[in-house]
């Protein structure tokens, strides 16, 4: 405790190179994320820091570096599970990578909502932006714009004129929709995620792939908005058309909340998973074990995305033309899916 009258001063990079036993320039370089400082060094810099608690003024080293360590993130419906998984992966690759993350979260994908977000981070002096474009609003919105920092966009479903960086979404509705004709399922009945939805027209696609490849029937499919409500709407009109006589014995749909909706309404329809039904989801949902029956799902790796994501932007920050591979989908198969119910 300070006597008083006396006003306790505020720690500054010297007293944290005193503790350390090191210059001043070390505990800069070590602070800015500079490869050329010793492991044992960089250790001694890190534990002064955390015991005296000593935190860098952001707008000084801004001043003498030019950067403020701060990565803009713009996305928009964080309310679903893939985004918000996203961008905890980008927040932790940036960490990693001592950068924090300045998030703006969007209630519409306006082309005047991106715009103003983007210049709102150019303002607070970022090194660079990600944004999270799902969406074909989001997406349009980011073609027109042309920012004075590095600018890339993460978890695209489509084509980018920027630097993107996204999981395979149509590989994962194939991986699904290939399990689910492998266990002798005639044809494949598809539940979609929203139309302006990227990710949800990539699966779309790639469920439509997989049967045309294999000379199977392709239902019409049914519309869905990523909801629970929506997979027991879908389910109620399966089941409707499985007691009229029609052919339905596997369903894939574009997320695991649809699919949490449609297990309730088969269940409600007296419909047993996977003995009459196999149903399989796509995002692997922390819960999707627990389901009735646990789900069979297409699980993105949000971790591996976010790392990619942070690894481009950082490389455009430096003018480096780096170019990274989607993050590829894997098929975690559980109890929902299992053999095609033998023909009466």
């Amino acid at each position: 405790m300070e006597p008083d009258g006396v006003v306790a001063r505020a720690l500054v990079m010297s007293d944290v190179a005193a503790l350390a036993g090191v210059s001043h320039q070390t505990v800069s370089r070590v602070i800015n994320g500079h490869p050329n400082v010793a492991p044992h060094t960089r250790e001694r810099v890190e534990r002064a820091i955390a015991e005296l608690g000593y935190r860098p003024n952001i707008a000084a080293r801004a001043l003498v570096t030019g950067s403020t360590r701060t990565i803009g993130l713009v996305t928009v419906k964080i309310n679903q599970y893939g985004p918000a998984q996203t961008m905890l992966g980008l927040e932790n690759a940036a960490r990693a990578a001592g950068y924090s993350l300045s998030v703006s979260i969007l209630d519409d994908a306006t082309a005047a909502a991106m715009r103003e977000a983007v210049d709102t981070f150019v303002a607070q002096r970022v090194d660079g932006i990600v944004a999270l474009s799902t969406y074909d609003d989001a997406a349009e919105a980011l073609r027109a714009l042309d920012p004075p920092v590095p600018l890339v966009a993460v978890q695209v479903g489509g084509a980018e004129d920027r630097p993107a960086v996204g999981v395979e979404q149509e590989a994962g509705a194939r991986l699904a929709t290939g399990h689910l004709l492998a266990l002798g399922h005639r044809t494949v009945h598809h539940v979609s995620g929203p139309a302006d939805s990227q990710e949800a027209r990539g699966r779309m696609e790639g469920w439509r792939s997989e049967l045309l490849s294999v000379g199977a029937p392709v239902p019409e499919c049914l519309p869905g908005d990523w909801t629970p409500a929506a997979g027991h709407a879908a389910g109620r009109r399966l089941a409707a058309r499985i007691r009229a006589g029609e052919d339905v014995t596997a369903v894939f749909l574009a997320n695991d909340q649809m699919a949490l909706g449609l297990l309730a309404a088969l269940h409600e329809e007296g419909l047993d998973v996977p003995g009459d039904v196999s149903v399989v989801g796509f995002d692997d949902l922390p819960e999707a074990p627990y389901f009735t029956p646990p789900l069979t799902t297409v699980r993105q790796d949000f971790a591996e995305l976010g790392r990619r994501g942070v690894q481009l932007v950082l490389a455009r920050m430096k003018g480096e033309s780096l170019h990274p591979d989607p993050v590829p989908p894997d098929l975690v198969v559980r109890s929902s899916t299992g053999p095609a119910r033998a023909q009466a």
